[in-house]
């Protein structure tokens, strides 16, 4: 199943092992997520760090892993879906996820509550993927 991969997740697969990476490396799921995303966790490897006592090497070798199971989008492939985005998108913070889903048609998974208010999308938790596998 081809889907948009939110942050949120990576986030929780990066603070507990367990069902959420396992679900990251299945075959049954082809993930992709905006460019962006290299962003965040950037800008949150500090706190990533600190939340699992990992290195910074550790941190650095769990990201190219992402990167190899992950297709990363650049905004220019997606950008013409971006109003459309804006217009459905419960949060600000989510424009970007949703409009790749519209561009790809293809579900988003993601533990974000907010983002299961709009309804054209669909959104799937680590907790329903589980049960598709």
């Amino acid at each position: 199943m081809d889907i948009v991969i939110d942050a949120n997740v990576l986030f929780a697969s990066l603070l507990k092992e367990g069902l959420t990476a396992e679900l990251i490396m299945s075959d049954n799921f082809h993930l992709f997520a905006p460019e962006f995303l290299l962003e965040e966790f950037s800008k949150y490897e500090q706190t990533i760090l600190d939340r699992t006592k990992r290195t910074t090497q550790e941190f650095n070798e769990i990201l190219e892993i992402l990167k190899e199971v992950i297709a990363i989008i650049p905004m220019e492939e997606f950008e013409d879906k971006l109003i459309e985005a804006k217009e459905i998108s419960p949060d600000p913070d989510d424009v970007h996820y949703l409009a790749l889903a519209l561009k790809l048609c293809c579900p988003i998974w993601s533990n974000d509550k907010k983002l299961k208010e709009q309804s054209i999308i669909k959104v799937y938790t680590t907790e329903e993927l589980s049960k598709i596998r």
